[in-house]
C-alpha cells in the first residue's frame, strides 16, 4: 500500500495523531493476547466466552483414539462387495465358494441387518455380531475371525 493512502498522512502536524495527550498511546496497556481473562478482562470473558476456564472429566494419560475405531457393515451388503459377476457364478452353482475379507475393504465388524441370499459365502472379519454369524451359517457359509 503506497504511503499516500495511509490514514496517518491526514494526521501529520497533529502532535498526538489522534491518541490523546493524557492517556497516551502505549504498547500493550491491557497485556498481550488473552492476558487478564480471570482478572481485569473477566467481564468480557464471562460475557462472550462462558466456560472458557476450568476442567471437565478425567485425564487419560496415553490416549489412543484408534482403539475405538470399528467400521461396520451389514450382512445385506456383503455380496455387493464382491467383484462383478461373482454373485451370478454362485447362483449358477459354481463349485468354488467366494471368500470375502472385509478387513481389506476397510470394515472391521459384520452386523446382522437385512437378508442374506441363501448362497454359501466365506466371510473374514475381526468381529461378528451373533445375528450376522447365524445368518452367514444358515446360508451355508462360514464366518472366520481374523486378527
Amino acid at each position: 500500500m503506497p504511503t499516500r493512502l495511509h490514514s496517518n498522512r491526514k494526521k501529520r502536524g497533529h502532535v498526538t495523531a489522534g491518541h490523546g495527550r493524557v492517556g497516551k498511546h502505549r504498547t500493550h496497556p491491557g497485556g498481550r493476547g488473552n492476558a487478564g481473562g480471570q482478572h481485569h478482562h473477566r467481564i468480557l470473558m464471562d460475557k462472550y466466552h462462558p466456560g472458557y476456564f476450568g476442567k471437565v472429566g478425567m485425564r487419560t494419560f496415553h490416549l489412543k483414539r484408534h482403539l475405538s475405531h470399528c467400521p461396520t457393515i451389514n450382512v445385506d451388503r456383503l455380496w455387493s462387495l464382491l467383484p462383478e459377476g461373482e454373485y451370478e457364478k454362485a447362483k449358477a452353482g459354481s463349485e468354488q465358494t467366494p471368500v470375502l475379507d472385509v478387513t481389506k475393504l476397510g470394515y472391521f465388524k459384520v452386523l446382522g441387518k437385512g437378508v442374506l441370499p441363501t448362497l454359501p459365502i466365506v466371510v473374514k472379519a475381526r468381529y461378528f455380531s451373533k445375528d450376522a454369524e447365524k445368518k452367514i451359517r444358515s446360508a451355508g457359509g462360514a464366518a472366520i475371525l481374523t486378527a
